[in-house]
């Protein structure tokens, strides 16, 4: 596509905008970003336990019914084409609000005296039915199946009482009905004829008429999947057979079925005779999306492991395993930082990208022994490990993730987003800001790429961008700064 011009970024959107000066309250701030499988909907989390909904307004040439149609989707041409197509759809994509929903609840483990929170850590869309749409959210100890679906409000219509009111207030003020009293005739006495033409009325036989009113969109919890775990839930996977996910805590990975919250089966148990003897945790899972038997989690020593069910049961032993060799583990500090905060699959199932604390690293399933890129986001910041660590800031959890045509997209500080391209040639670089404009470096060297220029100040805390989202198909961009959502188009 050698015709095809590089995209430029832009400011599109803007959801939650608040005054600098205005404080943001704890339970506001975005905790999970997620578009649905074809980017007709855009899902957030909070730290309250809310979800807000955003509809896509591709959708208002989709009719408004409970039918397949409901799941229709726009198409783009191949090639060249397409992408002018999905770049034009993308300038003039624009999303609403759609519905706003309390997940989860604050609770109180009274066995163990702890305080579960509300927050949402994650969100996953899941195959709809009946044209509802069906999505996975989880706070540190129970997940969620919600279905979403719009709900027409019926009203009754046509009864003949009001006809008869309308009647005798026709013929007179003082005019009553008695039914015994009106005989075959159906008159009503002291009236005139159009209370007699209502008392006839009354004796013809007339149904009900409902007739819709309004449409509403509903959120109604499906399942509850609780009790799994004993730690604190940090990913939740769906699928490619619609029928299973996976919740992975600190040291154990679950298998459930999306239509049976009773029980789930343990994969993967990590979790040593004697704690003491712990020396990692899981912190990220998937599921392949192509390869059902297949899913992969890392772990805070930076390795990543990739497990079949079809060998057993229990996925102890692993089917691979991807840790750079020679990774220097010297220091408290670079224990730290190399943990993997999170990693996602590319959409064929080739790769695997991972995140830890200072890079972004690209891996083949094809190799275990090395990245084949690996890309350093805020390299300023290793004169400034000792300020981090005390500030709690070098514990930060980035998410990263793929653009529909194969870029790697992560967050840094200074509310900033990185789009890297996959040979690691070139990085654009989009502040989430009104007014700020996307700044494009090409890079030295695709292996060990120049680091991006220091901006100046402190790291502040609320300056991190931990989630963000990339449409599927089209080149948009969804942001969570705070408790604010940008979305941006690339033109």
């Amino acid at each position: 596509m050698a015709g095809v011009v590089p995209p430029q970024w832009r400011f599109r959107q803007i959801f939650g905008e608040r005054d600098p000066s205005e404080e943001t309250a704890e339970e506001d701030l975005i905790s999970a970003v997620e578009f649905n499988e074809d980017g007709t909907y855009l899902a957030t989390g909070d730290r309250g336990g809310r979800i807000v909904i955003f509809e896509s307004s591709e959708m208002d040439a989709v009719p408004r019914s409970n039918g397949p149609g409901r799941r229709q989707r726009p198409r783009y041409p191949d090639g060249e084409e397409g992408v002018v197509a999905r770049r034009s759809a993308a300038a003039n994509v624009e999303y609403r609000f759609y519905c706003e929903f309390q997940s989860h609840e604050p609770e109180f483990d009274y066995l163990k005296s702890l305080e579960i929170e509300e927050r949402i850590n994650r969100i996953r869309w899941c195959r709809g039915f009946a044209g509802s749409r069906c999505l996975l959210s989880t706070n540190d100890k129970t997940v969620k199946l919600w279905k979403i679906y719009e709900k027409t409000v019926k009203l009754v219509t046509s009864v003949n009482a009001e006809r008869v009111r309308e009647g005798a207030a026709a013929g007179g003020k003082g005019a009553t009905w008695n039914p015994g009293a009106a005989g075959a005739a159906g008159a009503l006495p002291g009236a005139g004829a159009g209370a007699a033409a209502a008392g006839a009325m009354a004796h013809v036989l007339c149904m009900p008429r409902i007739t819709p009113h309004d449409v509403i969109v509903t959120a109604m919890p499906k399942r509850v999947y609780a009790n799994g775990h004993a730690y604190h839930i940090n990913s939740v996977g769906t699928n490619c057979d619609g029928e299973t996910f996976l919740s992975a805590d600190d040291l154990r990975i679950n298998l459930w079925n999306l239509g049976a919250a009773h029980t789930c089966f343990n994969v993967v148990d990590i979790k040593p005779s004697d704690m003491e003897d712990l020396s990692e945790v899981i912190t990220a899972a998937e599921f392949h999306p192509t390869a059902c038997s297949l899913f992969a989690y890392s772990s805070s020593k930076g390795t990543i492991r990739l497990a079949d069910m079809r060998e057993r049961a229990l996925c102890d032993n692993h089917a691979k395993v991807f840790e750079e060799q020679g990774a220097a583990r010297a220091t408290f500090f670079s224990e730290v930082i190399s943990s993997v905060s999170d990693m996602k699959f590319s959409q064929d199932g080739r790769y695997i990208l991972s995140r830890d604390y200072m890079t972004l690293k690209l891996w083949d399933l094809s190799m275990e022994r090395a990245p084949v890129l690996t890309l350093d986001v805020h390299d300023y910041l290793r004169a400034r490990l000792v300020e981090l660590y005390e500030n709690d800031l070098i514990f930060d959890k980035f998410e990263c993730g793929w653009t529909g045509d194969g870029k790697l997209v992560t967050g840094s500080y200074h509310r900033r987003v990185h789009i890297f391209d996959q040979d690691g040639s070139q990085r654009v670089t989009i502040e989430a800001d009104r007014h700020a404009a996307p700044v494009v470096t090409p890079l030295r060297s695709p292996r060990r790429p120049r680091a991006a220029a220091a901006p100046e100040g402190q790291v502040e805390p609320q300056s991190k961008i931990l989630f963000h989202s990339h449409h599927p198909r089209l080149d948009l961009l969804a942001i969570a700064a705070s408790n604010s959502l940008f979305i941006f188009a690339a033109s």
